[in-house]
């Protein structure tokens, strides 16, 4: 079995699993900010605690107590929530180095935006998710840590900036994932770094007989905090890489930068309505102007760069188009492609080419070998119910002059 079947079905794999672990993390953060901020705390309860809750599912009810700091004694059996997290990470970077560093020269690197080595471009990558937890670290243990409203102002600055600055660097489609990924990655090492030590200090504490320091309960409620608001973004940045008219426009970095401002108000309106049982339908308005300049900004004119047949081909990309094959192979894909997967698309019905990918070139072709290889080669997932008639003697052309060039590497 070659590689890029082999590359193929790792990247399912991770992308399941990392899908998984972070419904189990949103989850239970969601479940835990709503069960803060809908605590009952008139009157007190009888055991001291801060505030307490009635809930019912599955059959049975839940008391729930929560002590601000620690109780008296500690609990002889306390369940942690953070491999959640930790999960949700390790998975996300592996299938950002599955896709994006090992398939750099077709996710990753631009040609038209910075001409990158495949070293550069993951240095770049892994660095910047690195500078950008020192960045927001550094702000939140500032003065400016005490201001919540001036910090949370100042971290979506720092948004923006990384937003514009991946998008000078990277592919569109990667520089909407990476910023998804430099946020994420604040998140979980808010969990790592911040949040669990703190809780540990407390819990020392109580063995040692000490009386727990407020602050440390503070701190990680503050990036506590932070991560409830950031995670509706993260979601919608990481479901960007498919739908091209969020990254392949001029504005990419925009649209970016405003969905941050519809996590704002969509998380509002929930925690408003959990912890002061008010209905801020204001919020959904907000939201929806909101996404309606998105959808605007989407469709404004893409810039008038360089035609693809003049872009530079990767080294990878060469191999493919100087096969004698390649011209029969090119001949296929324009007849049975073009039609959908264009600049200017054909078929009725859709806005722009699906996922951004172009094939009315022959440098885009070369471009996108191994995708072609796989999704219409090994498989029939293209054309979508075989609508132009790809011919089975065609789909064998297209894995004979993949194989003939790669002899089954990626």
């Amino acid at each position: 079995m070659d590689q890029a079947i082999l590359l193929h079905w790792a990247e399912f794999a991770v992308r399941w699993l990392h899908v998984i672990t972070a419904i189990a993390w949103i989850g239970s953060s969601f479940y835990f900010i709503a069960l803060d901020l809908g605590l009952r705390r008139d009157p007190r309860p009888a055991s001291g605690a801060d505030g307490d809750e009635w809930q019912v599912h599955g059959g049975g009810f839940y008391h729930i107590q929560k002590y601000m700091v620690a109780p008296a004694e500690m609990p002889e059996h306390l369940t942690w929530f953070k491999w959640e997290s930790y999960a949700t990470w390790l998975s996300g970077v592996a299938l950002l180095a599955l896709v994006y560093w090992m398939g750099s020269e077709l996710y990753l690197i631009d040609y038209n935006v910075m001409d990158l080595a495949t070293s550069e471009a993951v240095l770049i990558s892994v660095g910047s998710l690195i500078i950008g937890w020192m960045l927001y670290d550094m702000l939140c243990k500032s003065p400016l840590g005490n201001n919540p409203t001036a910090l949370m102002l100042l971290l979506f600055g720092l948004l923006v900036v990384m937003a514009w600055g991946y998008t000078q660097v990277f592919s569109g489609r990667a520089a909407l994932l990476h910023l998804g990924a430099f946020t994420a990655t604040i998140m979980t090492a808010n969990v790592a770094v911040i949040i669990i030590p703190n809780q540990k200090i407390v819990v020392a504490d109580l063995k040692a007989g000490r009386t727990p320091d407020a602050k440390y309960g503070y701190i990680a409620k503050q990036r506590s905090t932070h991560n409830n608001y950031l995670t509706l973004p993260v979601i919608f940045l990481m479901l960007s890489n498919h739908y091209p008219l969020a990254f392949a426009s001029d504005y990419n970095w925009i649209i970016a930068s405003l969905v941050f401002l519809m996590g704002v108000t969509i998380r509002h309106f929930f925690n408003t309505m959990h912890g002061q049982r008010r209905m801020l339908w204001w919020t959904w308005g907000a939201t929806a102007a909101i996404f309606a300049v998105i959808i605007w900004l989407s469709v404004l004119p893409l810039t008038d760069g360089a035609p693809l047949e003049e872009a530079r081909l990767s080294p990878h990309a060469e191999r493919f188009a100087a096969h004698a094959d390649f011209p029969d192979v090119a001949n296929i894909i324009h007849g049975r492609c073009s039609m959908c997967h264009a600049q200017e698309v054909f078929w009725q019905g859709l806005a722009t080419a699906p996922r951004g990918v172009y094939l009315d070139t022959d440098a885009a072709i070369a471009s996108q070998a191994r995708a072609i290889y796989l999704q219409a080669g090994v498989t029939r997932a293209m054309p979508p119910g075989n609508l132009s008639y790809m011919e089975e003697t065609e789909r064998a052309a297209i894995r004979a002059w993949y194989r003939a060039v790669t002899g089954g590497a990626l």
